[in-house]
């Protein structure tokens, strides 16, 4: 009996593929080990920067594995069901008695050990996810609480030292193979110490280089006294959405933000850290294929008196607040450690309007188990185990407003303040609904409102894009653009909204799968005096909103155009493009009408073509439900190929100048290079790569020997055509794999973009503009 009650209390693991995939069955740890299942565990390493060590184990003689030796500073199994980081937590405080938040870890990398001991009879093929703990200083020796069952000693020692024992084969220690997967703990620890302040200058300048700062001014006499009151109050506004964006893009980014800023004096490395961190909003790089431009070395600086057991004369422990090299594809949106099968898992559980709110744009999803080490601050290990397991499924959903509640309830008593002062009723009516959405967390009435908007002083503020949720594309970003509408400009393309539905019916694919309900997309042109949120690295020159399909199938979308911007754009950047990549016979084709004409036709475009889709079972769905990750950089491709689809269709039908007609086509070309810039990372640059490539292949682009580039205009209406409606159908069956296929053969940096992109970086054009908003910075202080 007492060997049948050990065994059902028994440690469960889940059962693993060889590629590290849950396969939907647990096991016994006895069991797993036994049979050489793949399985999932825990390395927490903590690493003291100032003495350059690293904390050991003795593991305790009891131990089935390695009884004895000196080991990793914490690890553990994931037992099945548990997440990753709940689990290196736990793990920490059970056998160290170390209580340290979640962004005192940082993910480095996954180890996968597979090795047979004990004469057979332990066979361990397990997946580790390694974690780093950053401290300033080491933890006395006396301040740990050690778990006798799993711990006998610790130590500290130089990571270099332990390189070496682990070179040697040191029988007293647990083997690593340093210079295999390993070895990335101590070329981690390298770079990130050894790396001369001189070289990390250097590279930061040479990043700075690729924005060029640009001064975004409008005039605001046309504005009323009140509206310009009410201004004041918008700007204010609108730095509450950077605030939320900052939080959004991960956990401890407020933390870096404010740390950076507060350092940014102390060298001239720091002010280089903080001057391209604003640019960026986060420490991982737009144009770099968001590459970590920081590491945990640069960040925040943490007390916690109570981490560990008190010691005399110890003000306790200092950590660093860590952030992942790779940036994580959920954002802050989701835990860290969530994986899409945990995911769909939990939402298979769900009903069908919990489904829809597990998919919806305005709430993130959490772990109650992380609620409870959160939450819990003795070390009351057996209570903490009781939380863990008092729901089947660890995931829950929390909306805006519970998640955000300070800023959200700040941003909505500003919003309703200035919708009190405005002259406009308009733009009363969005201000006031606004202020309630934020609240409320239903955006529909606000959208519309937004949608209807007929204000000199133009707002669009409140979470929109979903850019950054890269692992489902479903969570929206809050941002915010303020600006003063040009209504000559605005008058001037009535044309485009006018002509939707001609457009949606005469579109490059199979009649079943157009819609009938478009309706014409009002186009407000605008000179931006501010954003903020989700504004960051590469600036937009326009966005169609919204994104809610509900809206999109009743009511179509509306557009900003942002004038001043595309001048910028153009100016300090296109036109040197067109100087260097296009041929000399077809440079002057290269002009500012044309790019901003085509901007236009892109943001209409995303209001045509399919949204709402019947699936082929009859299931009703969405683009983006069903194209998931993948969904904007398609989105992004067809509004632009569509966009120049429809522009040649209006030139056909008399509605706009035939001398477009080859001027839109050579300017797309040199906005090609533009976009691709941003990198593969980016919606906007994984879509360019796209179209450039299929047009490419099909003749439609030529290089030449001189490696300047020109249009085929016999060719490129054909290829134009072929792509739209490739991505149209895909679209229409919500076919994922097609999307990704496509994705896979054409979203690449192939040679002849390697070509142009190494000419750019020749004579330095820049990548972007850098804005300066001198209105909104004096209304700031």
């Amino acid at each position: 009996m007492a060997q049948e009650a050990h065994h059902i209390q028994e440690e469960h693991l889940d059962v693993l593929t060889k590629c590290g995939l849950k396969t939907g069955i647990s096991k016994p740890r006895s069991d797993i080990h036994r049979d050489g299942d793949y399985h999932r565990a825990v390395h927490v390493w903590i690493f003291a920067e100032n003495t350059q060590e690293l904390l050991l184990q003795r593991r305790a003689d009891c131990k089935d594995s390695w009884p004895g030796l000196w080991d990793i500073s914490s690890a553990g199994h994931i037992s099945a069901g548990d997440s990753s980081l709940v689990t290196a937590r736990r793990e920490l405080q059970e056998e160290l008695g170390v209580i340290l938040p979640k962004d005192a870890f940082e993910m480095i990398f996954i180890f996968l050990e597979e090795c047979v001991i004990n004469d057979g009879n332990f066979i361990n093929n397990e997946f580790s996810d390694v974690y780093l703990v950053t401290t300033l200083d080491p933890i006395p020796l006396e301040a740990f609480t050690l778990q006798e069952t799993e711990v006998s000693a610790v130590k500290y020692i130089s990571y270099e030292e332990y390189r070496c024992i682990l070179a040697k084969e040191d029988p007293e220690y647990v083997p690593y193979d340093v210079n295999g997967q390993y070895g990335k703990l101590f070329h981690i620890i390298d770079r990130r110490y050894k790396e001369s302040t001189e070289a990390r200058s250097l590279a930061l300048q040479k990043q700075l280089r690729r924005y060029a700062p640009v001064s975004l001014d409008a005039e605001l006499t046309e504005l009323t006294d009140a509206d310009k009151e009410a201004l004041v109050l918008l700007v204010n506004a609108a730095k509450v959405m950077d605030t939320i964006f900052y939080l959004q893009v991960w956990c401890n980014n407020p933390a870096l933000r404010d740390w950076l800023k507060e350092h940014a004096a102390a060298s001239e490395l720091d002010k280089l850290k903080w001057m391209y961190y604003v640019i960026n909003k986060s420490p991982w790089s737009c144009l770099d294929e968001n590459e970590a431009f920081l590491t945990t070395a640069d960040s925040a600086i943490t007390l916690l008196p109570e981490a560990t057991r008190r010691v005399s004369q110890w003000k306790g422990l200092e950590y660093r607040a860590a952030f992942p090299m790779v940036k994580p594809p959920g954002a802050n949106f989701y835990p860290p450690d969530m994986d899409k099968m945990e995911f769909e898992l939990w939402k298979s559980s769900l009903t069908a309007d919990q489904q829809k709110d597990a998919t919806g744009f305005f709430n993130i999803i959490k772990r109650h188990s992380e609620f409870g080490l959160e939450s819990s601050l003795s070390r009351d290990t057996a209570n903490i185990t009781q939380h863990l397991v008092g729901s089947t499924h660890d995931l829950y959903i929390v909306p805006f407003p519970q998640e955000y509640n300070p800023y959200l309830k700040k941003a909505s008593e500003l919003l309703q303040k200035a919708g009190d002062i405005t002259s406009s009723s308009s733009l009363k009516r969005l201000l006031h609904s606004k202020a309630n959405a934020l609240c409320s967390n239903d955006y529909y009435e606000s959208d519309i409102a937004w949608m209807e908007l007929d204000s000199k002083l133009d707002v669009t503020i409140g979470p929109y894009e979903t850019y950054e949720d890269t692992l489902f594309g479903y969570k929206a970003t809050f941002e915010a653009f303020i600006g003063v509408r040009d209504d000559k400009a605005t008058a001037q393309l009535k044309l485009f909204g006018d002509n939707l539905k001609i457009l949606e019916k005469n579109l490059p694919m199979d009649n079943v799968y157009k819609s009938e309900d478009v309706t014409a997309a009002p186009i407000r042109v605008i000179h931006l005096l501010y954003n903020a949120g989700d504004v960051k690295g590469p600036q937009t020159i326009a966005f169609n909103l919204p994104n809610d399909e509900r809206i999109v199938k009743d009511r179509g979308t509306s557009m900003v155009m942002l004038k001043n911007v595309s001048e910028a754009k153009f100016k300090h950047i296109l036109q040197p493009i067109a100087d260097v990549c296009i041929t000399k016979e077809q440079q002057g084709l290269v002009d500012f009408e044309s790019f901003f004409t085509h901007t236009i036709c892109h943001e209409c475009c995303h209001g045509i073509g399919p949204h709402t889709i019947t699936l082929p079972n009859g299931e009703k769905s969405t683009v983006r439900l069903e194209l998931q990750e993948l969904h904007s950089a398609l989105e992004e491709a067809k509004a632009d190929i569509v966009g120049l689809w429809a522009l040649r269709f209006l030139i056909h039908q008399d509605w706009l100048p035939k001398s477009l007609l080859k001027s839109m086509y050579v300017s797309f070309l040199a906005g090609c290079f533009r976009s691709v810039r941003f990198g593969l990372q980016e919606a906007h640059g994984k879509g360019q790569a796209l179209q450039f490539n299929w047009l490419y292949d099909k003749g439609a682009f030529i290089l030449h020997p001189n490696e300047t580039f020109s249009v085929d205009f016999a060719k490129v209406e054909d290829a134009v055509e072929s792509l739209s409606r490739e991505i149209l159908t895909i679209q229409a069956k919500g076919d994922k794999e097609a999307a990704n296929v496509l994705l896979q053969n054409y979203s690449k940096i192939t040679q002849p973009l390697k070509i142009a992109l190494q000419k750019l970086e020749d004579i330095q054009v820049p990548v972007d503009i850098a804005p300066i908003f001198p209105i909104a910075n004096k209304i700031l202080g």
